[in-house]
């Protein structure tokens, strides 16, 4: 059975702009990859949180701006994600449609769909926070899309799309911006190491419910260097990178990843992490190997302090592929591409088996 790393390893070259994607699908098939199952928060949700009574959206101009059409889907950034474009790699489609789009069909069960939500991360407090999916939520919507698939091809061939499916975690920056280091529950309950144990474990369950549910190949996504954000910057009055959210992000990551471990070991999981954070901060550092320019502040308005609603209707930047951020938290569909393919490259060196 192949690995999920073998099929990332073959993706890599994809987004560097020589791949022989061919011989990548004849893998996938080979080793019926089905589709790509998605969980986190905006980093990975397409457009869930239009339909819920939030007001963490990214439905309207300037977001999708450089999407299919010029159109807003919800998408926190100018255009694709980074699953959006692993699903274009695997040939199954172009965009990870959201679970609870008004518009899906049928067929796009088949190629794979993101239940994740904007704001959520592995507390459910944060989620509660701003009124988004929780994990649990997600993995609730996780069932009804097994439903749906049995109704359309049968419950035998349903399973084994899902236990052939490629389930992609992306969240944890909210955990800590929006919920640990602004409201005042957590901290009275955790240190920040506890924290970070609280939301390992968190996550270490929630895969194992997935497991339960038939999920057998697992992608991880680490947090991003979170004091690298220009909003994180613009508050605490910085120019460079806030070394203390750093810190929290990369001790997470490392946690992660031991729980991964474990997982692997009990389970018998296929894993793979994503090391956003190495990614983020070797872009930051080196911006003209990506061909970027601007890393330090973002695309929409100032770039230093909005995203999502205060982003509305606001003036953007030139060209948003030499930017690293769409807004003051988000990547640009540039960095996504850059994600996607240097986070794939980086991993396939070392956990291929």
């Amino acid at each position: 059975m192949v690995t999920v790393l073998a099929l990332m390893a073959l993706m890599m070259p994809l987004f560097s702009g020589a791949v022989d994607i061919r011989q990548l699908r004849q893998l996938a098939a080979r080793h019926n990859v089905t589709c790509v199952l998605v969980f986190g928060d905006s980093s990975v949700d397409p457009g869930n949180n239009n339909r819920l009574p939030t007001t963490m959206k990214g439905n309207f101009p300037p977001y999708g701006k450089d999407f299919f059409d010029r159109h807003p889907t919800g998408r926190f950034s100018n255009g694709r994600l980074a699953t959006d474009f692993i699903a274009e790699a695997l040939g199954y489609t172009k965009i990870i449609p959201a679970f609870l789009d008004p518009n899906l069909k049928p067929a796009d069960l088949l190629h794979g769909v993101s239940f994740a939500s904007a704001a959520s991360g592995y507390d459910d407090l944060t989620a509660n926070l701003s009124q988004v999916l929780p994990v649990s939520r997600q993995i609730e919507y996780l069932k009804h899309y097994k439903l749906h698939l049995s109704r359309l091809v049968g419950g035998k061939k349903a399973q084994n799309i899902v236990k052939n499916a490629i389930f992609v975690l992306s969240m944890g920056t909210n955990d800590f911006l929006q919920n640990y280091f602004l409201e005042p529950t957590r901290p009275k309950q955790f240190t920040v190491e506890q924290y970070q144990n609280f939301l390992a474990s968190r996550m270490f369950q929630d895969i194992k419910e997935m497991n339960r549910l038939g999920a057998t190949r697992v992608v991880v996504v680490g947090v991003p260097p979170l004091g690298c954000m220009p909003l994180v910057k613009t508050l605490a009055g910085q120019n460079t990178c806030v070394e203390s959210y750093n810190q929290a992000s990369w001790s997470f990551n490392a946690k992660i990843k031991e729980k991964l471990a474990i997982l692997r070991k009990t389970l018998g999981l296929k894993d793979a992490y994503v090391d956003c954070y190495a990614v983020i901060q070797n872009a930051i550092n080196a911006p003209q190997k990506f061909g970027l320019v601007e890393t330090s502040k973002g695309c929409c308005g100032s770039g230093t302090i909005e995203y999502g609603d205060t982003c509305k209707g606001l003036t953007t930047c030139a060209d948003p592929s030499k930017y690293a951020f769409w807004d003051a938290v988000h990547p640009t569909e540039k960095m996504y591409r850059i994600l996607a393919g240097e986070a794939i490259e980086s991993l396939s060196e070392t956990l291929i088996d």
